[in-house]
């Protein structure tokens, strides 16, 4: 454990805080008015320590395996938790487009963890960098549509619709970001079709 890890762990125990005060926010004695700055906040934070984490582990030199196992879990995990939030109300998404973020981030972490076990990397690509950011932005402008929303400006449905638009172009490119990482990581994968694993061979 190290002050990079430690963040990353930061932004793991933000992703229930997060769903909690969303869906009970009335029983936390917290103003519908007063929701979306404090969601605003805890995004930002979380965002934040995404960017921070991978920063300190190079600059203090605290790269380390639990670190690189962490981080790419706590993304998924807390940008999956965010949309798996605004499928209640007021935003209501779609459950289908939340199951995109998931499926596409169960096969990238299984083929991660299964070629890692057959002794090669795969390597990240660029379209998963920028669908963290996208996806990022979607949440924050989502959030931005509740206040005009929570002070009776902007009605249900059209929070819902523009919603459920901005997530289906994030959901668009996250499953192109999928069939990319794939393809450009199609030799390995095809190795570890036929690669045993390290724990087989030694056995």
């Amino acid at each position: 454990m190290n002050i990079a890890n430690a963040v990353t762990l930061l932004r793991l125990c933000i992703s229930p805080i997060f769903l909690m005060i969303y869906l009970k926010y009335d029983a936390l004695d917290i103003s519908s008015t007063t929701l979306p700055y404090i969601l605003l906040g805890l995004m930002g934070i979380s965002e934040l320590s995404d960017a921070f984490d991978g920063f300190l582990a190079r600059r203090y030199n605290q790269v380390t395996e639990l670190g690189k196992i962490l981080d790419p879990m706590a993304d998924s995990i807390s940008r999956t938790t965010v949309f798996l939030t605004f499928t209640q109300a007021p935003v209501m998404l779609p459950i289908p487009l939340l199951f995109i973020f998931l499926y596409r981030d169960s096969v990238v972490s299984t083929l991660r963890t299964i070629c890692a076990l057959k002794g090669f990397a795969l390597a990240a690509r660029t379209s998963g960098k920028i669908k963290a950011v996208i996806q990022a932005i979607a949440a924050f402008i989502i959030l931005l549509l509740m206040i005009p929303h929570s002070e009776g400006k902007l009605s249900q449905e059209t929070l819902q619709t523009v919603s459920t638009w901005i997530v289906s172009v994030a959901a668009l490119y996250t499953i192109y970001s999928g069939i990319d990482y794939i393809y450009a990581n199609r030799h390995y994968i095809a190795r570890m079709l036929v690669t045993p694993s390290n724990t087989a061979s030694s056995g």
